[in-house]
């Protein structure tokens, strides 16, 4: 007989009608104003890492480095992202949303301005860890922002809402970067880093709410703490759901992280071409968030993570079978990535929604750990996989169906697992 971890119950596929938990006071903010600000707080994780990568061989011979070591400034980067955001949401549920953000907001702005200032590899290294330790608290408590106030369609709604806008971000980062290391130098990217998060710094402090009021906070103490992270890493099902969506990215990711190499060496594109990539992606991911905003709360969480991994695996299966016969070239070799992306953004709100209604009391908790597990996979596949596959248009889709394949599984896993659980309860 299967156990049954209390956590686990309210893993459901239908959405429960259930009245949306009320802030403390008034929010400030209509849904469309939050989601632009939550969106503006999530894309400074993708202009971080998408606008510098055309200015790697900038980088390199201004600061002469080894290609390998200005690849580990991203690697240090997603290592710290990875660490922090393990932090963030227990951070917010003890001192609040807002205070949580705010200092964040000021820890990257220091981070990047060393970044600008940067005279050897090595220091571009501490400090792009410094960026990483601050970047991905608009990711964090963003969510559990939009699930203090919302609650079922109305979440999914709002967080497809939000992806949808953070979705400019990944396509415009590398055109961006790629123009100003072209007219100017890769420090230009830091200055213009800096000025974004000073006037995001403002803009939160001045309209941010806080949606957690002092009443609902837990105590910030290890023990606390011990117990919280516990019962979030005993569910099998926060491990299954959470994986998910991973996976996916990492199909995505993998193709990111191995632009400075593959772009030009297997595609013959220069710094101002890596649009090539990255317009079909983010392309995908705002269709498929469009998408899942549209047909949230008119059928369940289950079928439409469904119909999202009909179209990952399509994509990713077309992509093997053209790079098996043919030789990459455009747009074929990128055009894959539309539909890939389309089907990760459907597929990753009622995944991620399904993860966080496990814990409804620790939601910031839950969010950082989610969060975790994805960057954490991001950083491994460009520290480690991206570099080995980046030389061959066959082996990152072959990488990219390996993992899509694998989030399939843990999804199918996660529903036996559920029913099992219902099925044969204590």
């Amino acid at each position: 007989m299967l156990p049954t971890p209390p956590a686990d119950l309210p893993d459901q596929d239908v959405e429960l009608d259930v009245p949306p938990p009320e802030p403390s006071h008034r929010k400030p903010l209509s849904a469309a104003a939050l989601a632009v600000m939550l969106a503006a707080l999530s894309m400074i994780g993708p202009f971080s890492i998408d606008a510098y990568l055309p200015a790697f061989p900038n980088i390199q011979a201004t600061l002469h480095a080894t290609p390998l070591e200005v690849q580990q400034s991203l690697t240090f980067y997603m290592l710290a992202f990875a660490g922090m955001v393990l932090w963030h949401g227990a951070l917010s549920d003890a001192f609040g949303r807002r205070n949580v953000i705010l200092v964040s907001l000021a820890m990257f702005a220091i981070g990047t301005l060393g970044c600008a200032a940067a005279h050897t590899v090595h220091y571009l290294w501490v400090f792009r860890i410094m960026q990483g330790v601050s970047a991905g608290a608009g990711v964090v408590v963003g969510r559990a922002i939009i699930r203090d106030l919302y609650d079922g369609p109305a979440a999914a709604r709002l967080l497809s809402l939000v992806t949808m806008i953070f979705s400019i971000a990944p396509a415009i980062a590398p055109v961006l970067g790629g123009w100003i290391v072209t007219l100017f130098d890769w420090r230009s990217i830091f200055l213009s880093l800096l000025a974004y998060s000073t006037l995001l710094f403002i803009f939160c402090y001045r309209r941010l709410p806080e949606t957690l009021p002092p009443e609902k906070r837990h105590p910030f103490n290890p023990r606390h703490l011990l117990r919280n992270y516990s019962e979030i890493l005993r569910s099998p099902l926060f491990h299954l759901k959470t994986g998910v969506v991973a996976l996916n990215f990492a199909g995505l990711f993998i193709y990111i992280s191995a632009a400075p190499v593959f772009l030009p060496e297997q595609l013959h594109l220069g710094a101002s071409q890596f649009a090539w990539l990255f317009i079909p992606s983010v392309g995908g991911i705002f269709l498929g968030a469009l998408a899942a905003n549209r047909i949230a709360g008119k059928m369940t969480f289950s079928r439409q993570i469904g119909i999202g991994f009909c179209f990952l695996l399509a994509a990713a299966t077309i992509n093997v079978i053209y790079h098996v016969f043919l030789p990459p070239a455009l747009p074929w070799t990128v055009l894959p990535m539309l539909f890939y992306t389309f089907g990760m953004s459907v597929v990753a709100p009622g995944a991620t929604l399904l993860a966080l209604d496990l814990f409804p009391h620790i939601r910031g908790t839950v969010a950082s750990v989610q969060s975790f597990a994805v960057t954490l996979l991001g950083a491994i596949v460009a520290g480690v996989i991206a570099p080995f596959l980046s030389h061959s248009a066959l082996w990152l889709a072959l990488g990219q169906m390996a993992f899509c394949a694998s989030a399939l599984a843990l999804w199918l896993t996660s529903r036996h697992y559920r029913r099992m659980l219902t099925r044969y309860p204590g």
